[in-house]
């Protein structure tokens, strides 16, 4: 199937109907392009919470790739990264021929990290074209709307392209019309600085009767990936209002962690990764993970398709971790039933699962039956002290399940 439709088959389900259903159609159209070229989980929350063993068997939703590659590091048998939108699939290949192909570790931070130096063309053209599937060379060698082939973003600039990319422009434009000046917020030198220039430059944005009407539109969301029913989330946790619900998520992301050490940070304020400083960087760029992960790098499975569709196909108990990001958000009680039947099919003794939601709480206790939801345990304040480490903040809940 095509990313259009496999979009519509996870978005348009049940709860489709009336008003909902238009803007649910509308998000469909919206996603069905490349809307992560980084993907906004911290893996290394993930792997905190996951404690692998060697030789693990991984499954992943892609996104823009980032996380799927980090898991390298813990040497698994296989990650198996599933995605609806092939252009994840191409953004996740393009990073991983970066990192088997290119000659030497400065290489791959230039491509990757820095993602805009002239001599990032010959790179594509030399290392990395010709090692592309089908599928991932049609993507990038298509040209983009500015009518430039799309491998041309790795010379400008890469994480400013795809719709977060073009979200994140768009807010530093909306908050200095409004006032505020999100680019200086990475310019803190330490974190009681970036407290000082979050309540001076930012937070009174949030404020203001602009904003306050923006968060109330689901659309105004859909570059994040935001689909209506994650929406109704968040509203479920805005108990004051969507605003002040952004305001301190975005205060978590400012405030709460070292800006050197905030790879989504350096991202959502300075607009790119900070490639002097190895802990600014995302882990899969970092220096001291490239030997494994170039080791590892052919363990890498990319799949278009839906997570329930993967694991029909796999053996009972042969998985040993499942990272769901947060599409259990988009999902409806039949959906979410019909995935934990294969999660719980192919899990192996002691498997976990891990996944974010928009709002605080896990919708697996209220959605799915009871013989599927007795086979797992959770504690949510684990849960609790797992999200507190998750750097990219954006979240309202990042949840561990243990198969019993």
């Amino acid at each position: 199937m095509n990313t259009k439709t496999l979009v519509n088959s996870a978005v348009l389900n049940s709860t489709t109907s009336g008003k909902k259903g238009l803007a649910d159609r509308l998000f469909t159209h919206w996603f069905s392009r490349l809307v992560y070229a980084q993907i906004w989980e911290d893996p290394r929350s993930d792997l905190d919470a996951l404690q692998l063993k060697p030789g693990a068997n991984i499954l992943t939703i892609s996104s823009g790739g980032c996380n799927a590659l980090a898991y390298l590091s813990a040497r698994p048998a296989a990650v198996h990264a599933v995605d609806l939108n092939g252009a994840h699939l191409a953004m996740l290949e393009m990073k991983k021929q970066a990192i088997k192909h290119l000659p030497d570790y400065d290489a791959v931070l230039q491509y990757l990290g820095e993602a805009n130096a002239a001599d990032n063309i010959k790179r594509y053209q030399r290392h990395i074209r010709p090692h592309l599937s089908e599928d991932a060379s049609n993507f990038w060698e298509s040209r983009s709307l500015t009518g430039s082939p799309r491998y041309s973003y790795f010379s400008k600039n890469a994480y400013q392209y795809g719709l977060l990319g073009d979200f994140i422009g768009f807010a530093h434009i909306l908050v200095r019309l409004l006032g505020g000046n999100l680019k200086k917020l990475s310019t803190a030198k330490n974190m009681e600085e970036q407290k000082i220039l979050f309540d001076q430059y930012l937070a009174p944005v949030f404020d203001t009767k602009l904003f306050r009407y923006l968060s109330k539109q689901p659309i105004a969301l859909y570059s994040l990936g935001i689909p209506p029913s994650q929406f109704e989330e968040l509203k479920n946790d805005a108990k004051n209002g969507l605003h002040l619900l952004f305001k301190e998520r975005m205060r978590h992301l400012a405030c709460d962690f070292p800006l050197e050490e905030n790879c989504f940070a350096q991202q959502a304020f300075a607009r790119r990764y900070d490639t002097k400083k190895q802990a600014a960087l995302p882990m899969y760029l970092q220096e001291r993970y490239f030997t494994s992960l170039r080791e590892n790098i052919d363990k890498i499975y990319p799949h278009h398709m839906s997570l329930t569709d993967f694991l029909v196909k796999q053996p009972k108990a042969s998985m040993d971790a499942y990272l769901f990001l947060d599409a259990q958000d988009w999902m409806d009680a039949q959906q979410i039933t019909e995935l934990w039947e294969e999660v719980t099919r192919t899990a192996a003794p002691n498997a976990k699962v891990v996944f974010r939601t928009g709002g605080s709480d896990s919708p697996l206790e209220h959605k799915l039956p009871a013989h599927l939801i007795s086979a797992w345990k959770t504690d949510v304040d684990h849960n609790r002290v797992l999200y507190a480490t998750d750097r990219s903040a954006i979240y309202g809940g990042m949840h561990l399940y243990t198969k019993i």
